[in-house]
């Protein structure tokens, strides 16, 4: 019959080595279960009640990773968006997030976190989930991220934005009508569609 300790470990093992401590206390684990597994250096703390099996295989993208876990009602937007849906060759300084515009998120030490507040129209257009490793993370469609890309030129530069355009139509095939239709909600559509008319 296994221990607690061997079972928790089990359970680590089943979710790709990354655990919330509420997940824990949930799955039936005393707080010394895991105090002491974090003593013996088995597991360690990564975050504000996250935590990961010491020897755990690395993530192929642990920044998007650790910010679902850890902020589970964000979108990942933005600069890192586009870098996930391989539309960019800018490499994020920050994890870009949009959040509902409300006075409080989550606050997060690492990794960098650049928030963006959207309207509730907006935030709510175009998610995604994506399995990353073995966790849900929630990413906006790259039609969706072009858009918003458009609405905060004046943070990330318009250079990107238009890049991305051409690339997502060129290369991408996503169809313009998509970008358009998020552009509307985002209220860009004036703006976008010359761009797109000089693609086409």
């Amino acid at each position: 019959m296994k221990t607690k300790r061997e079972e928790l470990l089990r359970v680590f093992k089943h979710n790709k080595g990354i655990l919330r401590f509420s997940a824990m206390l949930k799955s039936g684990f005393h707080r010394l279960e895991i105090k002491s597994l974090v003593e013996s250096g088995e597991i360690e703390k990564i975050g504000r009640g996250i935590y990961r099996l010491k020897n755990a295989p690395s993530f192929s993208n642990p920044d998007l990773v650790t910010v679902a876990l850890k902020a589970p009602n964000s979108v990942i937007c933005l600069v890192s968006a586009l870098y996930y849906h391989k539309a960019t060759d800018e490499i994020p300084r920050k994890v870009d997030v949009a959040i509902l515009r409300r006075p409080w998120a989550n606050k997060i030490e690492y990794p960098p976190v650049q928030y963006f507040r959207f309207s509730e129209k907006a935030w709510k257009a175009g998610i995604e989930t994506h399995m990353i490793d073995g966790h849900p993370v929630k990413i906006y469609s790259l039609a969706k991220t072009i858009a918003d890309c458009f609405k905060y030129r004046n943070k990330i530069g318009l250079n990107i934005a238009r890049d991305a355009l051409k690339t997502a139509v060129g290369e991408k095939k996503v169809k313009p009508t998509e970008i358009m239709r998020y552009a509307e909600i985002c209220r860009v559509d004036k703006i976008i569609r010359p761009y797109l008319e000089a693609l086409l």
